[in-house]
């Protein structure tokens, strides 16, 4: 409706300088600049060149999304940052950024939670957020569980990674099998041309005496070792390591835990909505299994595209229009860029 307001999105949390506008729950641009590939040498995201990155990145692509959306930055009506979580000096980019455009264009702003924001987004693909609903987000930093009784307002955490969170596992694996990093992609690639029962990789935190301390926790530092060892004795043996069948069995071990568990936490609450957001959610296996599992207790799974899946500006402008229309006050100018913002914490 040309009558909602128009809301830009700022997103910086690590390396993917990403600018989104939306008006209510269309998305009229998503400008995004990557420094993934300058990471890439190093096998993992350097804070110092994720900054500087988004330095020189930032203007150039807020021009491009004012351009995509055909509006000039008089014509927003609010600017949406990610105040946390993430590299703190990433977001002090991206922080600095919005206070510097609002106090131009005289804007109202909101720091918002990255977290939240990965939620909100779905609402760009598939309407209005049914609440209450579970979010399974899962990405290289966090795999958590949350149930969204009032977005706005806040969230409540269910469970949380204890170790290395599923896209951290996705990235070591990768490294191990010598696929590239980010190693999400290469691996759902392979896992293609593999067989998944090959190998029967270890599911963390779930077994009875673990799920009575961690019932919606996740773990994946041991699945992450156990491939180690597997691929290391095959080495040691003189044998070639199978790759796509080792891709196949690691990845079918985390789509497992992450959707049995997000589908308890949806029966044990009585909810029907489950939402899976971060960059894992473009995993294509997971979207599959949660949907097959999700269909025989009548719960409704909402993954949005890939592309909104990974870090990028539309979900902050989501989440930010979100806000406006729930009547939220927005953030003082001297909001600050928090790299522990806490989950429960959806707008500072």
């Amino acid at each position: 409706m040309a009558d909602e307001p128009l809301i830009l999105g700022i997103e910086t949390s690590c390396d993917e300088t990403g600018v989104g506008i939306v008006r209510g729950h269309t998305l009229l641009a998503d400008a995004l600049a990557s420094s993934v590939e300058e990471h890439a040498r190093f096998g993992g995201v350097v804070p110092e060149v994720a900054s500087r990155a988004h330095l020189e990145a930032i203007v150039p692509t807020m021009d491009r999304a004012l351009t995509e959306a055909g509006v000039t930055l008089a014509d927003i009506d609010a600017i949406a940052v990610t105040s946390g979580p993430g590299l703190a000096g990433a977001l002090l980019v991206g922080v600095a950024a919005a206070k510097g455009y609002a106090v131009a264009a005289e804007k109202p702003i909101y720091g918002v939670n990255h977290l939240a924001a990965h939620v909100a987004v779905d609402t760009l693909e598939h309407g209005p957020l049914p609440e209450p609903a579970i979010a399974l987000l899962v990405s290289g930093g966090h795999s958590s569980l949350l149930l969204v009784d009032d977005l706005a307002r806040g969230v409540t955490p269910l469970g949380a990674t204890i170790d290395d969170a599923a896209g951290e596992a996705f990235d070591k694996v990768a490294r191990l099998l010598g696929l590239p990093f980010p190693g999400g992609p290469p691996i759902d690639r392979e896992a293609r041309a593999g067989d998944a029962a090959s190998i029967a990789f270890p599911r963390g935190l779930t077994a009875a005496k673990d799920l009575a301390a961690h019932r919606y926790d996740f773990s994946f530092s041991g699945l992450k070792t156990a491939v180690a060892r597997w691929v290391e004795a095959r080495q040691r043996a003189g044998e070639p390591v199978p790759v796509a069948d080792v891709a196949a069995s690691f990845q079918e071990a985390v789509c497992d835990v992450l959707t049995s568990k997000a589908l308890a936490a949806c029966r044990a609450q009585g909810i029907e909505t489950l939402v899976i957001g971060g960059g894992v959610a473009a995993n294509s296996r997971l979207r599959a299994m949660a949907e097959q599992r999700a269909e025989k207790y009548g719960i409704q799974v909402r993954v949005p595209r890939p592309k909104l899946c990974t870090d990028n500006g539309a979900m902050v402008a989501a989440l930010g229009s979100h806000l406006v229309a729930a009547g939220v006050a927005p953030s003082r100018l001297d909001l600050p860029a928090d790299s522990a913002l806490p989950l429960t914490t959806v707008s500072v």
